[in-house]
């Protein structure tokens, strides 16, 4: 989907705002050796984030912003709705010891992809479904892997896959915030392999 049009602008890009080369540009960051980064999209992104820290394999985890049109957004102008940028977890993984098919499992598991722009309770662009790939290989298996679970699915998926731009770390009171305690101060495991029932907000 163009940008302006995710943004409600229509194709004649009535805004005040100019997509950023930088913000539309490809994630140049590097994982570390022997590592791969992910991209998803699943609504809030603290929960999403405390779910693929537990997985094995997963060696490092950060909260983000990114497919907006405006470089270096915060936290409030993402939730603005006029930057195009979703919340994001990228992941980092250990090629050795974790598959991108599993992360594929945890996604689809985490949220309900019919919902267009929502979660819950939580309302707007930033909050949609999305795979955002590294690899023509992830590409290709996010892609059979959303045709496997639209055939158990009443509705019709509304995960957007594209490849994965420049990701902007959100603020540091965001990253892994329910371990750290969320709203109420109690902390949740992080542990490998941990099934702890997950509270959103902490």
């Amino acid at each position: 989907m163009n940008i302006l049009n995710r943004l409600g602008l229509g194709s004649s890009g009535q805004t005040n705002m100019n997509p950023s080369p930088i913000a539309q540009g490809n994630d140049g960051d590097a994982p570390s050796p022997g590592n791969q980064f992910a991209q998803f999209g699943a609504g809030c992104f603290w929960g999403v984030e405390l779910a693929f820290q537990r997985v094995p394999g997963v060696t490092q985890t950060e909260v983000g912003y990114t497919q907006g049109i405006v470089d270096k957004p915060s936290y409030e102008d993402v939730c603005s709705g006029t930057t195009g940028h979703a919340e994001v977890v990228r992941v980092q993984y250990d090629l050795n010891d974790c598959s991108y098919e599993s992360l594929l499992d945890l996604f689809w598991s985490r949220h309900d992809p019919t919902t267009l722009n929502r979660q819950g309770n939580d309302v707007g662009t930033q909050y949609r479904s999305g795979i955002y790939f590294y690899t023509p290989e992830q590409e290709k298996l996010a892609r059979e892997s959303l045709e496997r679970h639209q055939q158990q699915m009443e509705r019709k998926i509304m995960t957007e896959i594209l490849p994965a731009k420049k990701f902007y770390r959100a603020e540091e009171h965001h990253q892994q915030y329910l371990s750290k305690g969320g709203r109420f101060g109690l902390g949740q495991s992080t542990a490998k392999g941990c099934n702890d029932p997950i509270r959103c907000y902490g």
